[in-house]
């Protein structure tokens, strides 16, 4: 039975957690990203506890009403922080000088990426869901045919000081025909709108856009094992981010389209995602 624990992540931060899975068994931290919640992990908790791991996924800072900082202040959503906020939560699991598996979607999936660029020796393996290395990235996002610019053009209306109003108005209108039209299930959309669907945690949300600017810093090679999950009607990541992230991997590298699938996969093929994954898992212990 899924857990929901309370872990600190730093003084005065505590992070609601979706926990499942036996103490002390080889950890999977689970990052969710935007515009949804820890509750897009469901199934994967479900999966990675049968097959004997303790799979952790964090409400992270903002989206966590006990982890909130004011998000006027840009600074308490920087990066670094976030990056911070994760490996704190796999310490205070048990895994502070231990190696432990990383997944990461969207937003999640980018700090996934800085923790493998910056602490590659403490992951057995990383599993990233639709977001391209930010090398990768940046360079589509320049291309001239200027389709990855045009598929990213949200991340630059997050950034407007009614961004978040926008978002709530009429019920949350357009979120949920977002996620709907991404194929996520009306008890999901539901479940991410307690989390996600109220002032406060929006616009603490919207702040690690704001913190970050509108271009993903550039990181190093990433030489721990990743597998890559991009379905191939995701309406936010064009198939030349994609693609291009083999070339930042020197790692072992495992890149999986999945056909018709968009921006949410684990919540839209969550039995094929449970598949690669453990696969991945199995052939990467820590």
């Amino acid at each position: 039975m899924t857990e929901l624990l309370k872990i600190e992540c730093g003084p005065g931060l505590i992070l609601d957690t979706l926990v499942e899975g036996p103490p002390g068994a080889p950890l999977v931290l689970l990052l969710h990203g935007f515009a949804e919640s820890f509750h897009t992990w469901r199934s994967q908790l479900l999966a990675l506890a049968a097959a004997g791991y303790r799979a952790v996924a964090p409400s992270q800072r903002g989206y966590s009403p006990g982890a909130r900082p004011n998000p006027a202040d840009v600074e308490q959503y920087h990066f670094d922080r976030l990056v911070a906020d994760a490996m704190n939560v796999a310490a205070a699991c048990g895994y502070a000088d231990r190696r432990f598996h990383l997944v990461g979607h969207d937003w999640g999936a980018s700090i996934a990426w800085g923790i493998a660029d910056r602490y590659p020796d403490r992951l057995a393996s990383l599993a990233v869901l639709s977001r391209p290395h930010p090398n990768a990235f940046n360079r589509a996002l320049q291309m001239p045919d200027g389709e990855q610019a045009r598929r990213s053009q949200h991340h630059r209306a997050f950034l407007e000081p009614d961004a978040g109003s926008v978002l709530l108005a009429d019920n949350a209108r357009r979120l949920r025909e977002r996620l709907a039209k991404s194929g996520v299930p009306k008890v999901a959309i539901e479940r991410h709108l307690s989390v996600l669907g109220n002032e406060p945690a929006m616009e603490a949300a919207l702040a690690w856009y704001r913190a970050r600017g509108a271009i993903r810093a550039p990181l190093g090679m990433i030489s721990v094992p990743v597998l890559y999950l991009w379905g191939d009607a995701d309406d936010t990541v064009g198939r030349s981010a994609a693609e291009g992230t083999s070339e930042f991997v020197s790692g072992p590298y495992q890149f999986e389209i999945l056909p018709g699938v968009g921006h949410f996969a684990a919540e839209q093929a969550p039995d094929r995602v449970n598949e690669l994954l453990l696969a991945h898992l199995a052939k990467h212990p820590a």
